[in-house]
């Protein structure tokens, strides 16, 4: 067998510890004589794998008590609606727009209320984090919305903006797990698991317990309604049985790991190791500004079409997958979540200083 370096944005790469261990319980989860992929989700035994999933994110991220964690399927995508179906109150929401995620979620709100871009970076092509000083918050805004980490334009926040008392919901789908992070300063995140923490089918939200007090829009359908999945937990219809077990693997890894601290370190260090290469290369260049890069999402050009489409197809050849650009922005990307190991950093500039070098 053979393993390639996968730069995936997502569905991304896995520990592979974590694909070991699942592969050895495919038949035979712990003596049940069944598949995870097979059994009830009314099981005893489904019912201790989502019970553990959930113990151990709350150890991970430090989840205050009055806050409710549930698995959820539709992607973050679906949240786009469920939130303002859900918050809504007074219909009016203020969202700070630094990507195409955040640019859905705020049209998605626009169907229900009043969505009010407060801030953008869309005049640099989402290169960089507007200045978060002195938001014009809305009065009357029932939270404020943005998108943490930016997968397409490799952006992060670096601080969280002052809302005003206002509830702060993030998106964190790409950043997810990956640093330690204070939950009780956020109203609600969530994030879908295939980008950091899992395969595609599950997204997970933590919500703090007086938003939920709220009552949805009177459209809202049952199933967008996150007391609907709250209060029978996580358990209204057939979850995604198998996702939520890969992601309770992945929570197991990271505690081994050394919890988020040490991964925190350790995504420091590799994305250091890509943006020192970038940052001297006479041919490469990252395209975001300094003080806002990811440390999960490092997009980067040549400058020319013809090369960059040159490197990708070489690059691929090299066991270097999945490094083409978003279609939106092109170029190259290389998505270096909790997953990727430093040797796939490595390799990867490896090949790019080879490459550099054969087409100066």
């Amino acid at each position: 067998m053979s393993r390639v370096y996968n730069f995936s944005a997502g569905p991304a790469v896995l520990p592979e510890d974590v694909l070991r261990e699942a592969a050895k319980e495919m038949l035979d989860y712990q003596g049940s004589g069944m598949s995870v992929m097979e059994m009830s989700h009314r099981s005893s035994e489904f019912e201790g794998i989502i019970q553990t999933a959930e113990a151990d994110l709350r150890e991970l991220l430090q989840i205050p008590d009055n806050y409710k964690v549930v698995f959820l399927q539709g992607g973050a995508s679906t949240q786009f609606a469920m939130i303002p179906l859900n918050f809504m109150k007074n219909k009016v929401a203020d969202y700070i727009v630094t990507g195409q995620w955040a640019k859905k979620a705020c049209e998605e709100a626009a169907i229900y209320g009043k969505a009010n871009v407060i801030a953008s970076s869309a005049d640099e092509t989402f290169s960089y984090i507007p200045d978060l000083n002195d938001l014009a918050i809305s009065e009357d805004a029932d939270y404020v919305y943005i998108c943490e980490n930016n997968t397409i334009y490799g952006t992060k926040f670096k601080a969280l903006p002052d809302t005003k008392g206002k509830p702060l919901i993030s998106d964190v789908s790409s950043c997810f797990l990956s640093e330690p992070m204070d939950v009780s300063k956020y109203g609600m995140i969530f994030g879908g698991a295939q980008k950091n923490i899992g395969p595609s089918g599950v997204s997970i939200a933590i919500i703090r317990e007086d938003l939920l007090e709220n009552e949805p829009l009177e459209i809202a359908p049952t199933m967008l309604k996150y007391n609907t999945h709250v209060k029978a937990e996580s358990l209204y219809n057939t979850p995604p049985c198998y996702a939520i077990y890969i992601c309770g693997l992945v929570f197991k890894w990271l505690k081994k790991q050394g919890g988020l601290a040490e991964m925190k370190k350790i995504n420091e260090e590799k994305a250091s190791l890509l943006y020192q290469f970038l940052d001297e290369s006479k041919l490469f260049k990252g395209t975001v500004r300094e003080a806002d890069r990811s440390l999960m999402n490092v997009p980067f050009v040549t400058g020319s079409d013809e090369l960059d489409a040159k490197f990708v197809k070489e690059s691929k050849a090299a066991g270097l997958m999945n490094l083409k650009g978003h279609r939106s922005v092109g170029g190259m990307r290389a998505s270096i979540y909790n997953a990727m190991p430093r040797e796939g950093v490595l390799a990867l500039i490896d090949f790019m200083k080879k490459f550099e070098e054969e087409n100066r």
